[in-house]
């Protein structure tokens, strides 16, 4: 696994540095658990009849930037990354998918994603949550989302482990 380079979010900082050091920290922790291995490794699931695997994880992540950030705060209509309608699984069947597409994709969705946070006025911002019906605020985004990194996360951490040994925060 490569060297762990990830920067921790501020120990004394105002809400929104804290929510944003922590999800681009889960979002670094996403990669590195990644770093190193090839698409047959990204590939390799977790045990029959689950179909995890570190590129599923990958390319849900990618659904999960885009659902929670550009579909809420800019159009609902917008297609999911791999499933024309919304599907989170759909993400997992990684047959014939590639570790350089996938990450250009959630890299993409979290440059997109950043760029909203970045441009919000405060915390405040409300967006259309199409599935509950609902409006949100980009607080409850970010927490969201860093909540489903730090689920996924710990996923990886015994997916890597399995391919090779890996271990580590």
């Amino acid at each position: 696994m490569a060297v762990d380079e990830r920067v921790g979010p501020p120990h004394a900082g105002s809400e929104r540095e804290t929510l944003r050091g922590f999800l681009d920290y889960h979002r670094a922790t996403l990669a590195m658990k990644c770093a190193g291995l090839d698409d047959a490794e990204l590939r390799r699931q977790a045990m029959p009849p689950s179909t995890l695997s570190l590129l599923g994880l990958v390319r849900h992540m990618a659904e999960v930037e885009r659902a929670w950030f550009r579909r809420v705060f800019e159009d609902p209509d917008v297609p999911m990354v791999w499933s024309d309608r919304i599907d989170f699984q759909a993400a997992y069947d990684t047959s014939g998918a590639t570790g350089s597409e996938a990450f250009a994709a959630w890299e993409a969705e979290v440059e997109h994603a950043r760029r909203i946070e970045r441009e919000a006025d405060s915390l405040d911002l409300t967006g259309h949550q199409p599935r509950w019906g609902e409006d949100v605020s980009l607080r409850m985004v970010m927490v969201h989302v860093l909540l489903e990194y730090g689920r996924h996360n710990g996923h990886a951490d015994f997916l890597r482990e399995g391919i090779d040994g890996a271990v580590g925060a």
